[in-house]
């Protein structure tokens, strides 16, 4: 079935997402379509899995869903460290690989819970048990230094309808509002010298910083940073993410490869938001057309969802499609699959 020109069945193919997940969580990469215990476990993976199981509890209602949902907030719950930040890479033997994990990890945790606390349909146990998970880590978050750390954390942090919370994302925006003016230099309109990894979180933080606060500065800071990241991310009617070997540096030339599947998800995400806060139809087109990257309208027209296992394949190289399938690229997939799917009707 085909809705507003996005292609949608009834049925999602899940065989991966539990051929990846064992009694301890998410996988973090595969060889080909098959799990490889030798990377173990990430808390990113995890937390970014957290999402995509409520979401597909949502749409669904089937207890396996919910059953993973169980499985990867466990994952966070043990991941936190005594200060309240969390550990990321865990070996196949269940042993933490260092003590604290980075910003991003953090960030990416707090969305993650606050997501979950919001959601109407998250068990309470897995509730009570997140909400000290996220008290002891509420120390913690402005204390971050890096700004995909910052723009993550003020998203989870947006979920809260109390004050404390909104002071927080009020601030963390503040501090990504000063950088963007920092680095903002004729018609370059981003938030440091470098256009790298999981870019469209930065301007989607001040969008949800907005949607709490109402400061009109968020808005408009992110929506200029929005539009001069889809200046060079939009190409002849498709989305070409800016490639991570290499990246953009500013008054270089932009890297064509590799392309990352996170980057079209967050872009939905980014988007769709954006279309919610504005009214604006041009976003809700570009998010359709982000979301179209999985199914090959892309720089190569190869679809990157694997039929057979209903994995995603971890990116567009130049020599064509990396057939490894990663968590990252399948959590990325699913959960943009599933945000297009809850609008279908517009």
């Amino acid at each position: 079935m085909e809705i507003c020109g996005f292609r949608y069945c009834e049925n999602i193919k899940d065989d991966h997402i539990f051929r990846m997940t064992d009694d301890t969580g998410m996988l973090q990469h595969s060889k080909y379509s098959l799990p490889d215990p030798n990377h173990g476990y990430t808390t990113d993976d995890n937390a970014r899995a957290l999402i995509m199981a409520l979401m597909l509890y949502k749409r669904y209602g089937k207890k396996k869903y919910l059953d993973l949902a169980y499985r990867y907030s466990s994952f966070l719950l043990n991941a936190q460290n005594e200060k309240g930040k969390f550990k990321n890479f865990m070996g196949y033997d269940r042993k933490w690989l260092e003590k604290e994990g980075s910003d991003d990890c953090f960030g990416r945790c707090l969305w993650a819970i606050g997501f979950a606390l919001s959601c109407d349909f998250t068990p309470k146990g897995i509730k009570h048990a997140l909400l000290e998970v996220f008290n002891k880590a509420m120390p913690q978050a402005d204390k971050l230094d890096y700004l995909r750390g910052k723009a993550y954390s003020a998203i989870g942090l947006s979920f809260f309808d109390n004050e404390a919370s909104k002071e927080l994302v009020f601030n963390i925006a503040q501090s990504l509002c000063r950088q963007y003016d920092e680095h903002k230099d004729g018609e370059w309109n981003w938030f440091e010298d470098i256009v790298a990894y999981c870019n469209s979180v930065l301007p989607w933080s001040l969008l949800a910083a907005y949607k709490v606060t109402g400061e009109k500065r968020f808005l408009e800071k992110a929506e200029e940073s929005l539009d001069f990241l889809g200046r060079i991310t939009f190409r002849d009617g498709y989305f070409k993410p800016v490639g991570c070997n290499g990246w953009f540096k500013k008054g270089q030339m932009q890297a064509e490869f590799d392309e990352q599947p996170v980057e079209a998800c967050e872009a939905v995400l980014t988007y769709l938001e954006a279309y919610e806060l504005t009214g604006k139809k041009q976003y809700f087109e570009k998010a359709k057309i982000c979301n179209a990257w999985y199914d090959g309208i892309n720089s190569k027209g190869i679809r990157l969802v694997d039929d057979e296992t209903g994995g995603c394949y971890d990116g567009l190289t130049e020599q064509g499609v990396n057939l490894n399938m990663g968590a990252e690229s399948l959590v990325s997939y699913i959960i943009s699959y599933l945000k297009m799917s809850e609008i279908k009707s517009l």
